[in-house]
């Protein structure tokens, strides 16, 4: 993830751009004029749809994007490109075409259903003219990407003349391209680097009904040979993703809940392009697009993912290092900001923790079930010396907090230098702060801030005190 943090590369996007259009109102009667509802709009708005979609991503991600397409001598070809240079794409390989409608798929939403869609656009193929434009635009700086998705939905720009020239061009220069298919003749992609097709695409363009490990090694090698693919690849939805080089391997998904698919296929090529141009292998590739389309999945709408959204949710699946589970002041707002506007339940307690044990092991588990979220906070080791005594911590801060952030039961770390937390819990806010049980009847620091307090008692002759006492031999 260090990797990704520190890579900017240069991504070209080629393929369909669309307007997403949603009309948000409410239903409270049906018309006199016909058995249909009547909506009262209250709220217009529109996002990229299609390969825009892809590009949202790409930028979520913190890539550089570019965009190749057509659209049409229309308003809503000034709005699609207005809307791009907004989010700081580059549009110099944008072509218009005279007379062609600029996609806009409009929706109306009524009590959180759509309840009618209505598309305004063009779905035949682009004249030969803007092919030839797009492959002169792109002729002399191709090189200054790092990888080329082709975005295909069907809306007639990626025509197999667009897709053969870009792809000879590209491999020419030694430019990988990614290709997100459509339809049932995937011919058209032949010489990209992998295709992203799903498990349906897959068994209609290869015409084998992949039902097991042997027909799905059959379908990914059809595909390699057929499409002369680098790497073979095929998402398997709810399963994860498999690929093929020189073997089958499987990668499974790790979405933990699933509130809405629409526009995962996105974010996975989106993902794996990132990855891929940042130097990370297939596997590892894969593995990250996974997770981001755990995050996504996760989300209502066409969504997008952040690397920090990945590394938190990496982190909840305890698949990550301890230190991706180790945050500043500053990381952790964020995190908890997000985790709230999700709904879930954050815990925090504190403590020095400077002999790990079988006592605050426990203690741990007891505070996570309170909630969904736990942070702990981790007494730096002058604090801990100015509560304790020279003579502590026994280790380090760095120590404590990679063995706390191990743990199952602990989500994030967050060490503070103060001798109390109140700064801590005073920005986190948690629903639940919990105690040890000595501090029954006590003042606890940052109660004011907290939804509920908890207290838990201590495991019986487990403590960090005892455990010093016995290595001294002053206990037997």
């Amino acid at each position: 993830m260090k990797i990704l943090k520190n890579s900017i590369p240069n991504i070209l996007v080629v393929g369909d751009l669309m307007i997403d259009h949603y009309l948000w109102g409410s239903c409270d009667r049906i018309s006199p004029e016909a058995p249909v509802a009547v909506v009262d709009i209250s709220k217009e708005t529109t996002v990229l749809g299609g390969a825009g979609n892809v590009i949202n991503n790409l930028v979520a991600l913190g890539a550089k994007v570019s965009v190749s397409s057509v659209v049409g001598d229309d308003d809503n070809g000034i709005e699609l490109t207005n809307m791009l240079h907004t989010i700081g794409v580059d549009c110099k390989n944008i072509i218009t075409q005279p007379k062609r409608k600029t996609s806009k798929k409009s929706r109306v939403i009524a009590v959180s259903q759509q309840v009618l869609r209505y598309d305004n656009e063009s779905k035949e193929n682009i004249l030969s003219s803007s092919v030839e434009g797009i492959l002169s635009s792109l002729s002399p700086s191709i090189t200054d990407f790092d990888m080329v998705i082709l975005s295909d939905y069907g809306k007639g720009v990626l025509t197999d003349d667009l897709c053969q020239g870009i792809i000879q061009l590209s491999r020419e220069k030694g430019v990988k391209v990614l290709v997100d298919p459509k339809g049932n003749d995937f011919t058209k992609y032949r010489g990209a680097y992998l295709l992203t097709p799903n498990k349906k695409e897959a068994m209609l363009a290869t015409n084998i009904t992949i039902k097991d490990d042997k027909s799905l090694t059959e379908a990914l090698l059809k595909l390699k040979n057929d499409c002369d693919l680098g790497i073979s690849l095929i998402t398997l939805s709810e399963d994860g993703i498999a690929t093929y080089e020189d073997e089958l391997k499987r990668f499974p998904t790790v979405a933990k809940e699933v509130f809405d698919v629409t526009g995962a296929g996105d974010t996975v090529i989106a993902s794996i392009a990132f990855a891929l141009s940042s130097g990370i292998d297939i596997e590892e590739s894969a593995k990250f697009a996974n997770l981001a389309a755990g995050v996504v999945v996760g989300k209502i709408g066409s969504a997008t993912v952040t690397l920090s959204e990945i590394e938190e949710y990496e982190a909840t699946l305890h698949q990550s290092t301890s230190d991706a589970h180790i945050k500043s002041f500053e990381e952790i707002e964020s995190i908890v900001r997000r985790y709230v506007s999700n709904g879930k339940k954050i815990v925090f307690t504190n403590g020095c923790f400077d002999i790990l044990h079988v006592g605050h092991v426990k203690y741990l588990q007891k505070a996570k079930s309170f909630g969904d979220i736990l942070i702990v906070g981790l007494n730096s080791d002058e604090s801990v010396s100015r509560l304790k005594g020279p003579t502590r911590p026994i280790n380090i801060a760095q120590d404590r907090a990679y063995l706390l952030a191990a743990l199952e039961a602990v989500d994030f770390v967050v060490p503070f230098s103060e001798d109390t937390p109140y700064e801590l819990i005073k920005m986190i806010r948690p629903d639940i702060l919990v105690k040890g049980g000595d501090y029954e009847g006590k003042e606890v620091v940052g109660t004011e801030f907290a939804g509920k307090l908890k207290l838990v008692d201590f495991v019986n002759g487990k403590s960090t005190t005892k455990t010093i006492e016995k290595i001294q031999g002053q206990e037997c």
